[in-house]
């Protein structure tokens, strides 16, 4: 086996292992409650409020990790940071477990981003497409099969708890896995003179592109967020079937994304098609027509991803530094107008006292920042072979 391929195996095996945890623990949440003898919902959605903070802080603090100890110690830290999911069926006391489910957002929010330089630094520009993909559907991947096989493991296992200590103990190897194999990526001879490159955060902020791909990617998770936290509770519970969808639309992402020559037409397209399909599903009364466009709709939100991170990446000049600061200022912006657009869409369920249609048109509008920010873009793609910058 290459080593480029074991490298991407740990790294997206442990991002799995995140997701299942993540949603494990939303699924156990009344369990959980119990446990740290907590009775209020408000402070149940704590739990997930401190992820999403971490995340928000991770994302943005990310680079300059790098920066400081390089990159392979910096995934490692991030693979450490997420085994914090352990204690979430051994504490007891609620602040503890605010702490340590902090601790673990935190983790998958650095390594999210560091996706980002190990594709950049261990696969060619005609491969990357294909590992985007499969990255990109990590998280869908998980939930999944936390869908599927979370009951049947309890009933092997004995309990919710023992369920998310395993899936926490494989997040603990694959974290062993990365300090023994793990590695920062080749350098070859040409790449000497961009090696010790320092990419300011400041410079990167300036960067345009970053905040356009950033549009377009803060329309659709949004949308993706505000479906499965709140459209269960207004009647539509299609969002497993969105999920599903997303993973076939993920693996067509894949192979059009390394195939597709105007990548423009293609977010275009699909930015298009999101919008429609997330008015039919929010709006449509027939049963039908919400079953197919829950189909359509999780293919065309998956489907251009690879293509999306594969833009970011094939931008001219790009090197370790540059990727590592320009996709940690891209999910730290991504994060927060998501979660401004979820707090507006539960405020606007409130003030209307429980109607969702309001809500519901406003995060339609939100999802169409994909297309809008799309119109914005252009193709850099470049001629000639990405430079890269060793950092660790």
């Amino acid at each position: 086996m290459k080593k480029k391929y074991l490298i991407e195996a740990i790294i997206f095996f442990s991002y799995l292992t995140f997701a299942m945890s993540w949603v494990g623990a939303s699924t156990f949440m009344q369990d959980i409650m119990k446990q740290v003898g907590i009775h209020s919902l408000t402070q149940a959605s704590s739990l997930s409020t401190a992820v999403t903070i971490a995340k928000i802080v991770g994302t943005a603090i990310a680079a300059a990790i790098v920066g400081k100890i390089g990159l392979r110690r910096a995934v490692f830290l991030a693979g450490l940071l997420v085994c914090f999911g352990i204690c979430t069926p051994l504490v007891t006391n609620f602040s503890l477990l605010i702490a340590s489910r902090f601790l673990m957002g935190l983790g998958g929010a650095l390594m999210i981003v560091y996706f980002n330089p190990i594709v950049v630094s261990w696969f060619a520009p005609s491969e990357r497409p294909v590992v985007n993909g499969l990255n990109n559907i990590t998280f869908n991947l998980g939930a999944v099969l936390t869908m599927f096989l979370l009951q049947p493991a309890v009933s092997v296992l004995g309990s919710w708890g023992h369920v998310l200590t395993a899936i926490s103990f494989a997040s603990v190897l694959l974290t062993l896995l990365w300090l023994i194999f793990g590695q920062a990526g080749p350098v070859k001879a040409d790449d000497v003179a961009v090696k010790d490159e320092h990419y300011p955060f400041s410079k990167g902020l300036r960067d345009p592109f970053t905040w356009k791909l950033a549009t377009i990617y803060s329309g659709m998770l949004s949308f993706y967020i505000v479906m499965f936290t709140f459209y269960p509770a207004a009647g539509i519970n299609e969002t497993h079937t969105v999920l599903l969808s997303g993973l076939g639309g993920g693996i067509a992402g894949m192979v059009v994304a390394s195939r597709v020559r105007d990548r423009m037409r293609l977010l275009r397209i699909s930015g298009a098609f999101q919008v429609l399909f997330a008015c039919l599903l929010s709006f449509s009364k027939n049963p039908t027509i919400v079953f197919l466009s829950a189909i359509m709709l999780g293919i065309f939100l998956i489907l251009p991803l690879a293509t999306v991170f594969t833009l970011g990446q094939d931008q001219p000049g790009m090197t370790w530094a540059r990727v590592s600061v320009r996709f940690s200022i891209f999910w730290s912006v991504s994060y927060v107008i998501a979660t401004a657009a979820t707090t507006i869409f539960a405020w606007l369920v409130d003030i209307y006292r429980g109607d969702f249609h309001a809500a519901f048109a406003f995060i339609c509008c939100v999802e169409g920042l994909f297309f809008l920010g799309s119109l914005m873009l252009k193709d850099g793609r470049p001629q000639g072979h990405l430079r890269l910058e060793r950092v660790a």
